[in-house]
């Protein structure tokens, strides 16, 4: 395997799944999620097991990849991976606070794995309810090739779930900022309110300052 696929800055990306294998585990999922800060849209958390690990395309933090990278690189790593995904919306959000959601994403997300890990890779410090072993891991994608496989998948799902909500509500331009709080989105709510895509609670919707 050539440097570029299997290093991340120098290491081995597969340093952390080969700790866990070296203490008996022979199942390792790595955890992500990818929507946590946007102000509209769900979170979505995946879970991979790599089964191939001889992947084509560069798996890497989903930040450092473009959308075309990221295309590629899921399709790949659907190809050579067990894969679960976890999406919890808007409403749900609003009900439980994003935190919550976020660990119910990732719930979820093990529970659509075909394999049953047995020892989890996790990217920050999210306890989600699972009985297997685990390794939390401070900017995981950046030193975990799971987790980096699952921050893609998580990403591209997302995106893609947003690509699909700006045809039913074009004029908030979901389709570039997929739900951020950029300039152009705030305009957007301003002139028209709120959709159903957006989190009532959440950030400035909760005071209503950010829309004066």
């Amino acid at each position: 395997m050539s440097r570029k696929k299997s290093d991340l800055n120098g290491t081995d990306r597969f340093l952390y799944e080969k700790k866990a294998m070296e203490r008996g585990a022979s199942r390792v999922a790595g955890v992500d999620e990818a929507g946590r800060g946007p102000l509209a849209g769900p979170v979505v958390a995946a879970a991979v097991v790599i089964i191939d690990p001889s992947f084509t395309e560069r798996i890497d933090d989903s930040k450092k990849l473009t959308a075309k990278m990221r295309e590629k690189a899921c399709i790949d790593i659907l190809n050579r991976c067990d894969v679960g995904v976890g999406v919890v919306g808007p409403e749900k959000i609003d009900e439980i606070n994003i935190f919550r959601a976020t660990l119910l994403a990732m719930k979820m997300a093990l529970s659509e794995l075909d394999i049953r890990p047995d020892h989890l890779l996790i990217d920050g410090k999210m306890v989600i309810d699972n009985p297997a072993p685990r390794t939390y891991l401070i900017r995981g994608e950046e030193k975990s090739i799971s987790i980096a496989a699952a921050s893609v998948v998580a990403k591209v799902t997302r995106d893609r779930i947003m690509i699909e909500e700006d045809k039913k509500f074009p004029v908030y331009g979901f389709v570039k900022h997929k739900g951020y709080g950029t300039k152009m989105h705030m305009e957007a709510i301003r002139k028209n309110g709120l959709s159903p895509m957006h989190r009532k609670t959440f950030g400035p919707f909760g005071s209503r300052r950010e829309l004066k």
